[in-house]
C-alpha cells in the first residue's frame, strides 16, 4: 500500500510525546496510574524540544488554531514523567514533529509494535499487546479517504465485515471506533480506532494549515483471532500459549508470490 516504517527504538516513552502532544489533557482519566504503567527509574526525561513543549503548553492553556483550549495550568512535571508507551499514536506524534522540520512532503506513516495498559485480563483484553499504526499526510484528506483505507487494509487480510461506529478522541476528529465481525463470539467485535488528527495537535509541531493526517491504530491481536477462530487472547500471546497451536498453523508469508 506504499507505507514507510515508522522506527521505534523501545517501550518507554515520556508523558509529553504520548499524551500532551496528541493534544490530550493533564486530567484525563487515561494518564492515572490505574490505566498507566509509570517508571519509578528513570522516572522523567529531560530530552524534549523546549520550543515546541511551548507551544504545546500554550494550546492546552489558552487554545489556539481555532481552538480555546482547555483552559488549565499546564504543567511540566507530569508532561516529563516516563511511562510504557499505551499506543503506538505516540510514535506518530514524534514522526510528524520531525516532518514538520523539513518542507512538506506528503507521507504514509506505518508501524508494528508492542504496547501496555494497566488492564485486568480476560479472554479479550491483556496488559501487554501489539499495536498496527498508520497514518497518511497530505492535503485534501476526508473522512472518506480514512474510511477507504481501512477497507483496503481489512479486506487484502480477508476479513470484509466491518463497521465504523462515531468515537471520542482528544487528538482526532472525527473519530470513529472500527469493529469487525468475530464467527466464533457470533458478535461484533473491536479491533481498533481511527480518526483525523486535530489542528491542535498538528499545527503547533509546524505542519502547514492545509494539511490534514488520517490515523488508525489497530490492535494486532483481535484481527489475528478472528481469522483464525481464536476466542481467548491469552492462547494467542502470552504464558498460557499453546505452541502446538504455533506449530501447525502455516507461517504467515506477505507479497511473496
Amino acid at each position: 500500500m506504499g507505507f514507510e516504517e515508522m522506527q521505534t527504538n523501545n517501550f518507554v516513552e515520556s508523558s509529553f510525546w504520548n499524551f500532551d502532544a496528541l493534544f490530550q489533557p493533564q486530567q484525563h482519566p487515561a494518564r492515572d496510574s490505574h490505566d498507566t504503567f509509570f517508571l519509578e527509574t528513570p522516572s522523567t526525561t529531560n530530552k524534549l524540544p523546549e520550543d515546541y513543549v511551548q507551544r504545546v503548553k500554550q494550546v492546552h492553556e489558552a487554545g489556539g488554531y481555532g481552538s480555546r483550549g482547555y483552559a488549565y495550568d499546564w504543567k511540566r512535571e507530569e508532561a516529563d514523567k516516563n511511562l510504557l508507551r499505551t499506543h503506538t499514536t505516540a510514535v506518530s506524534s514524534r514522526m510528524l514533529y520531525q516532518l514538520a522540520q523539513k518542507p512538506f512532503t506528503p507521507k504514509k506513516y506505518f508501524s508494528i509494535d508492542r504496547v501496555f495498559r494497566n488492564e485486568a485480563v480476560d479472554r479479550t483484553h491483556l496488559a501487554e499487546f501489539h499495536q498496527i499504526e498508520g497514518l497518511v499526510c497530505d492535503r485534501g484528506l476526508t473522512l472518506c479517504d480514512l474510511i477507504g483505507v481501512l477497507h483496503d487494509f481489512f479486506s487484502r487480510m480477508g476479513m470484509t465485515k466491518l463497521k465504523f461506529k462515531p468515537a471520542y478522541n482528544p487528538y482526532t476528529e472525527p473519530s470513529m471506533e472500527i469493529f469487525s465481525y468475530h464467527e466464533g463470539f457470533k458478535k461484533w467485535v473491536e479491533v481498533g480506532n481511527s480518526g483525523m488528527f486535530r489542528p491542535e495537535m498538528l499545527q503547533p509541531m509546524g505542519l502547514p494549515e492545509d494539511v490534514q493526517v488520517i490515523a488508525w491504530g489497530l490492535s494486532l491481536e483481535r484481527p489475528t483471532m478472528i481469522l483464525y477462530g481464536i476466542d481467548n487472547i491469552r492462547d494467542l500471546f502470552g504464558h498460557k500459549v499453546d505452541l502446538g497451536l504455533m506449530k501447525k498453523n502455516p507461517i504467515c508469508r506477505l507479497g511473496i508470490e
